[in-house]
């Protein structure tokens, strides 16, 4: 749980820097976020979940 937080407040920063600086319009931000809640309700959403949980062990394994 504390990942998928976790991403989607990093989603939501990013989100917000590109409006401000003007490369993405708020137009394609609902679209990109009505998106998201599409592919939420689907029967990929389980494995969209399992790889992003994956790749989030793996980057935090890694060390410098």
């Amino acid at each position: 749980m504390a990942i998928s937080i976790s991403v989607v407040l990093l989603l939501a920063v990013l989100a917000v820097i590109f409006l401000r600086n003007g490369g993405l319009k708020f137009s394609h931000a609902l679209v990109c976020m009505l998106l998201g809640f599409y592919l939420a309700s689907t029967s990929m959403a389980p494995t969209i979940q399992s790889g992003l949980a994956a790749t989030a062990d793996i980057v935090g394994s890694l060390r410098p």
